[in-house]
């Protein structure tokens, strides 16, 4: 087993350019499916869960060619559906959680998208319904094998446009539901959809290889299903995640930083909530600076909502772990309410949180 030795105490200077965004190159990879022409997508990470991904669509049949560093050329002019019903795909699929959104695109190309459970962060309930209700709201038929774990959606005589509520705004389920309404007949439209950076993304990117999404960017997205979709090239944001990672490590280590190719206009609400807490963040024309801080133990009290039915333009799967870090060395009284995972502070050990202060609340949804 792999050991992180970590020697505290020194300030982290210098520049760094984050990785392109794991959630975003997860549906966008999938939705490579949507058509058989050549599919070009750079700024991909390098991480496991994404390699895993396009090793699962290789052994699918997608043909994959890699350009560059984090560069691939894809194209699904011969995919094997009788993969989806082998052992190799059951264990593949299984150990992923973004195996989930090939679904989509297969159900709506080939009328027949099939995964085993997938696996994932070990966060607290993640659900799985907002995905299979729409599919079945598009005219899908949808079974489930409890021996073997396995999700099957099909829709022999094609998939139908309709109008349709998401009981939660799931950002993989709006994900999977949008790839399948391109290519359905007539109109959808998704009200409460998910509208984070990453799913605009891809209805751009679905745009670009000839779709018809309206409303990219809001809770309601209209999409006129089309005969079929061409090739395009797309780049992956990086990842607000990492971005936001260093921004609060450069502060609390008293370092000055520059982060690079930040994308800083699809930042959102992340420089200004950093500033709320007292921590400085400049914008360098593509790039963000951190300068060296002077933070005390009494710093401002925040109160910090992460809920699962709107996008704040804060990432919330990062924003609890930011600020709760950095509300344990305030000296101030700060709260944090996420509503969405279960687990997602369980990073904060049991000895720490006596000590403290932390209390934690749950009210929690289960978001995907």
């Amino acid at each position: 087993m792999g050991t992180f030795v970590i020697e505290g105490g020194h300030p982290l200077n210098g520049s760094i350019t984050p990785q392109g965004a794991k959630n975003e190159a997860l549906q966008v990879v999938c939705a490579v499916l949507l058509t058989s022409e050549p599919v070009t997508i750079s700024n991909l990470p390098d991480i496991v869960d994404v390699n895993r991904l396009i090793d699962l669509l290789s052994s699918l049949g997608v043909k994959v060619e890699k350009l560059d560093a984090g560069s691939f050329r894809f194209q699904a002019d011969d995919v094997n559906l009788e993969y989806l019903e082998s052992e190799e795909f059951r264990q593949k699929g299984g150990g992923l959680r973004g195996s989930v959104m090939v679904m989509g695109p297969l159900l709506g190309r080939f009328g027949k998208g099939y995964i085993p459970k997938p696996g994932g962060d070990k966060i607290g309930r993640r659900r799985m319904d907002t995905h299979f209700i729409g599919f079945e709201n598009l005219g899908a038929t949808f079974r489930y094998d409890a021996g073997e774990t396995f999700f099957r959606a099909e829709a022999k005589d094609g998939l139908k446009g309709c109008d349709m509520l998401l009981d939660e705004a799931s950002v993989t389920g709006t994900a999977n539901i949008v790839m399948a309404a391109a290519l359905a007949k007539g109109k959808t439209t998704i009200y409460n959809a998910a509208c984070e950076p990453y799913l605009q993304q891809l209805c751009k990117m679905i745009n670009r290889m000839g779709g018809k999404i309206s409303g990219v960017g809001s809770n309601l997205l209209t999409i006129e299903g089309v005969e079929d979709l061409g090739g395009c090239e797309h780049r992956c944001l990086p990842d607000m995640i990492e971005i936001g990672s260093f921004i609060g490590m450069a502060a609390m280590t008293r370092g000055e930083l520059t982060i690079k190719d930040v994308s800083w206009d699809d930042l959102g609400q992340i420089p200004r909530v950093f500033q709320r807490m007292g921590i400085g963040v400049e914008r360098r024309g593509n790039d963000l600076f951190v300068p060296a801080q002077c933070l005390t133990r009494h710093g401002p009290v925040l109160h910090l909502i992460c809920c699962p039915f709107c996008w704040s333009l804060l990432p919330r799967r990062a924003a609890v772990c930011w600020f709760t870090r950095k509300c344990l060395r305030a000296g101030s009284f700060s709260s944090i309410n996420s509503s969405t995972w279960a687990r997602r502070s369980s990073f904060v050990t049991p000895t720490v949180r006596p000590s403290s202060g932390l209390i934690e609340r749950h009210l929690c949804a289960g978001l995907p």
